[in-house]
């Protein structure tokens, strides 16, 4: 099995699906979270790394909540495993790229990073701060693992801008306020009744008022999201185009599963639609500022005409 693995030399499409595979894992681990909190199973293991402190899984005496949240575990295991996978894939490639080594690894560094995030988030029973961070960091996790899909895609010549200027760092704003809706998103969910546990704090903020707030900066992202669009499109910019028409379309989706949640008391089906909406807009987004540039690939520079031979000179005797 070692000696396979020394000579094995995995080819670009290999990488490429790894990478892809990490995005629908990120994703994943984001939903079957949202399950655990959905349905009160937050403290269904209470203790960690071990689910109560003898076993390291649930037990007949936690019933179906420890099985829901040691299930949320095992996932991590599936992740990590593909995470993994792809750090090899890329540090066997031949040749091998540094940039999506550097890729790589900072996804690999991430699970460790969300292994200690959750056992903080249970040993403090779910304080919904770092329940927020929890979340977010995952966010974090989809955006490295679409940038390592794409860079998989490209070269790695100078990177060739494909919009004028301001254009591109319009992406940039947009990506800021995407990451700034999805934070105020979580202390909405933070203010509100899924706690993941009835024992569970929540921030004592006013959950009408921050939604409002919510809701407001949601308005700013969608106008935002159509200028830029009109821009790309007045500019000729087809691909960028394309990618903010679909962040556009996810946004839009989002917005109205939001505000059903919203008039019909967050029921639990909707709620989880909603966190899926939230992955599908940060893979979304980082697609819209990767349109906006492009990397060719590096074409090894062709060798000079050989040099005219030197006469010898002769050494006097």
């Amino acid at each position: 099995m070692l000696e396979r693995l020394r000579t094995w030399r995995p080819t670009p499409v290999v990488v490429t699906r790894l990478a892809l595979v990490a995005i629908v894992a990120n994703s994943a681990i984001v939903l079957t979270g949202g399950a655990v909190r959905l349905t009160g199973s937050g403290l269904g293991c209470p203790d960690w790394p071990t689910c109560d402190g003898a076993s390291y899984v649930a037990t007949q005496e936690y019933g179906v909540h420890g099985l829901i949240e040691f299930g949320n575990r095992l996932l991590t295991f599936a992740l990590t495993a593909v995470v993994v996978a792809l750090l090899v894939a890329v540090v066997r490639s031949r040749p091998r790229r540094r940039p999506l080594v550097r890729l790589a690894v900072l996804g690999f560094l991430g699970i460790p990073a969300q292994g200690v995030l959750g056992g903080i988030t249970v040993l403090t029973g779910l304080n919904p701060w770092t329940v927020m961070l929890h979340f977010l960091l995952s966010c974090g996790l989809i955006a490295v693992s679409v940038v390592t899909w794409q860079r998989s895609r490209e070269g790695d010549g100078p990177v060739r801008r494909l919009v004028p200027a301001p254009l591109a760092t319009a992406s940039y704003a947009l990506l800021a306020v995407v990451g700034v809706t999805l934070a105020l998103g979580t202390v909405v969910t933070g203010s509100g009744p899924h706690s993941g546990d009835p024992k569970a704090g929540r921030t004592g903020l006013d959950p009408e008022t921050v939604s409002q707030l919510h809701a407001d900066l949601v308005f700013v992202l969608v106008g935002l999201t159509v200028g830029l669009l009109v821009a790309f499109r007045a500019t000729g910019s087809r691909g960028p185009a394309r990618a903010t028409a679909v962040l556009l379309a996810v946004e839009l989706s989002q917005g109205v599963v939001g505000f059903v949640q919203y008039w019909t008391d967050l029921p639990v089906l909707l709620v989880a639609l909603h966190m899926l909406g939230a992955c599908l807009i940060v893979v979304a987004a980082t697609r819209v500022v990767l349109a906006t540039r492009e990397r060719p690939a590096v074409i090894p520079a062709a060798p000079g005409p050989p040099s005219p031979a030197q006469p010898r000179r002769r050494v006097p005797a």
